[in-house]
């Protein structure tokens, strides 16, 4: 099994003052309500509820955080993690761009946003999950141009890759990856961006997209036993 596989709820946040005083890398999951962000978290965590998937997109608006490591696979979920055990923690952002979320509450959601990943040391990269059919949005550039500037990776996971043919799978990869190598630092060195195809209902890129979250982390690929650690 996967090191994903061992990811558990940790805690939610709602200001930056509560964000989790630990040590460990993290890598947060952003995207556009609707992309598909948590569909991909669970299935990257072979979990089917570790990521909350709203009826109402955009309703989810706290920051979640779920720890790698810290308890025995299989724990029951209320049981205590240790803390001191934890190697890693992926972090969900909340889904960006629903219209009917209230001004106020997308001005405290965008500042939420925009500061966690410009600001946190902790963070090690952003994964940004993308429709593949409707590539790169007003705000998912917007969020690109938060994160560059801190010169870490970021890897953009083409969601719904099942509902293009092969032409335009190929099409929309390439888009991505000629938007992402615009990025470049002072001496105009191109920013560790890559991009990816990814279906959750067929399972393709799955492989690819954990992997690179796992050496993202610091985490070795390899399977470890589903027993304990």
């Amino acid at each position: 099994m996967s090191l994903l596989w061992q990811a558990r709820f940790f805690t939610t946040v709602n200001h930056l003052r509560d964000l989790p005083n630990t040590q460990v890398p993290e890598i947060a999951f952003a995207g556009r309500s609707n992309a598909g962000k948590s569909t991909a978290i669970n299935i990257l965590c072979n979990q089917k509820k570790l990521a909350f998937a709203s009826k109402t997109p955009g309703r989810t608006q706290h920051i979640n955080y779920f720890s790698i490591g810290g308890a025995h696979v299989g724990q029951h979920r209320k049981d205590e993690t240790r803390v001191d055990e934890i190697r890693a923690l992926l972090v969900d952002l909340p889904g960006y761009g629903y219209a009917e979320v209230s001004g106020s509450a997308k001005e405290h959601w965008q500042e939420l946003l925009g500061d966690y990943v410009q600001r946190r040391e902790q963070l090690a990269a952003l994964v940004l999950i993308i429709d593949s059919r409707r590539p790169f949005t007003a705000l998912d550039i917007q969020m690109l141009e938060w994160f560059a500037p801190t010169g870490k990776p970021v890897h953009c996971i083409l969601t719904k890759a099942d509902k293009l043919n092969r032409n335009d799978g190929t099409n929309a990869l390439r888009l991505a990856q000629t938007i992402l190598s615009s990025y470049v630092d002072g001496d105009g060195k191109p920013f560790p961006f890559t991009a990816q195809l990814f279906s959750a209902l067929k399972r393709t890129g799955l492989e690819e997209a954990e992997a690179r979250i796992l050496g993202l982390l610091g985490l070795p690929a390899e399977k470890v036993e589903s027993g304990v650690e």
